[in-house]
């Protein structure tokens, strides 16, 4: 959520932003409803005073009769205060949709565009995986190694679910060691916290198991509930819950109501959890494999910071995911999203693509948000600077893994022409030091 002040200062910036983002919002209508309330609030305000008057007035009354004429009046103030306070309550609800609409401020440097083909990438790392046969997608290797079962997971739980079996069910969780070794390790942490600036913070993550439901208001504080996004989400009715689709959703309001203090920050976590996405907007995209899928298992970063860091802990955020997929030797390219293409949280998201040799492509397998201090405005995250100066914290979040999209990169780059895949050398001490799946 934006600061109210920043609406009233800049009505024409942030129409423009909307505009540049795809959002079509009435900001004309939400500075009449700002106004509004100011005035309601001001003349509650006066009521409540009246009633103070009143109530010294009663107390110091002598007379009976004195004392029944200011009651009378009273409750003709009462009734003129309920009236106002329920206007407000309506006029703030309205206020709160609408304001609750607007997106982040863009960083400066975020390329301008209304879809993805307006995407900037950045650098690449590797060249795009070369073989001396035609190589099959992950799918039929998976079916063939006995390891991705598609058709019994379409029988049993419907379409855009699979079964991971045997040696893919181990590499998901050598995936899983070898991230949270990375993250939790001070010695790798330095490294990459260096290789952003000399002397950044090198605070290691703490891993989570969030849980993977969550109320509707807390998902909305969260920014990642609104009437655009609840298609892709699964509601459970009868316990008023939503299924997250993604650990940042449980592990960004962890702190919601706090005051941090300064010196703790950075706070950083890694969350691993089971992801639910209904894909409602993606018909008759991806729908052969586990690239696009309803359920799946993801880690995910988490940080709090203070504002003058919060771009450099995106950048640290994209150096871990670098290292993590340049360990695995995968080819891929790091991409500055545009501003049609991005969350409405994001002040500016970069994505990491990985080489499908299938597809003869890139695609995305990772993610890289910062929010600055959209969530925590709504979620009422501060920090105590040692000045004893209250700000909201930044928050940013990224993917460390999405376990079946980076699954089919390494099924993909590193199968043999007879039909086996060898085995990341990062990943092989996490298997019993098996060099291959076949």
């Amino acid at each position: 959520m934006l600061d109210i002040k920043i609406i009233r200062e800049n009505p024409e910036k942030i129409k423009e932003l909307c505009e540049k983002r795809n959002k079509k919002i009435d900001i004309d209508k939400l500075l009449d409803l700002d106004k509004q309330k100011s005035k309601l609030l001001q003349e509650i305000e006066k009521i409540r005073a009246q009633k103070n008057k009143a109530n010294r007035e009663i107390m110091s009354a002598k007379e009976k009769s004195e004392k029944e004429k200011i009651i009378s009046e009273m409750k003709e103030i009462d009734k003129t205060g309920d009236e106002m306070e329920k206007q407000l309550k309506e006029t703030e609800k309205e206020f709160k949709n609408l304001i609750y609409k607007i997106p982040n401020i863009l960083i400066d440097g975020v390329p301008e565009g209304k879809d993805e083909s307006k995407n900037v990438v950045v650098r690449k790392n590797g060249e795009p995986t070369k073989f001396s046969f035609k190589p099959k997608d992950h799918v039929e290797l998976g079916e063939k190694l006995g390891i991705i079962d598609i058709k019994r997971a379409a029988e049993i739980s419907g379409a855009r679910f699979n079964y991971l079996k045997g040696q893919a069910a181990l590499l998901e969780f050598a995936i899983i060691q070898f991230t949270i070794e990375a993250l939790t390790s001070p010695k790798i942490i330095k490294k990459i916290a260096n290789s952003v600036e000399k002397g950044y913070n090198d605070k290691p993550f703490i891993p989570v198991v969030p849980p993977v439901m969550i109320r509707p208001g807390i998902f909305e504080r969260m920014g990642r509930l609104s009437e655009e996004d609840k298609d892709e989400r699964y509601y459970l009715a009868k316990d008023d819950l939503y299924l997250i689709g993604s650990a940042e959703h449980t592990l960004g309001p962890l702190h919601m109501d706090q005051i941090l203090e300064e010196k703790d920050l950075p706070i950083r976590y890694l969350g691993f959890s089971t992801a639910f996405r209904r894909e409602a907007g993606s018909y008759g995209k991806d729908t052969k494999g586990i690239l696009r899928v309803h359920q799946f298992d993801k880690l995910e970063m988490e940080s709090f910071a203070t504002k003058e860091n919060s771009l450099k802990e995106q950048e640290f955020f994209v150096a871990i995911q670098e290292y993590l997929v340049q360990s695995l030797k995968i080819p891929y390219q790091v991409v500055m999203i545009c501003t049609g293409d991005m969350g409405a949280p994001d002040a500016r998201q970069m994505d990491i693509e990985c080489w499908i040799p299938s597809q003869n492509k890139y695609r995305e397998t990772h993610t890289a948000d910062l929010m600055t201090d959209f969530q925590a405005r709504r979620l009422n995250t501060k920090v105590k600077r040692k000045s004893g100066v209250l700000e909201f914290v930044h928050m940013n979040d990224a993917t460390a893994f999405a376990i079946g999209r980076i699954l089919i990169a390494i099924l993909e780059n590193y199968q043999q022409k007879n039909g086996s895949v060898l085995i990341p050398k990062v990943l092989r001490k996490y298997l019993g030091n098996k060099t291959k799946i076949q």
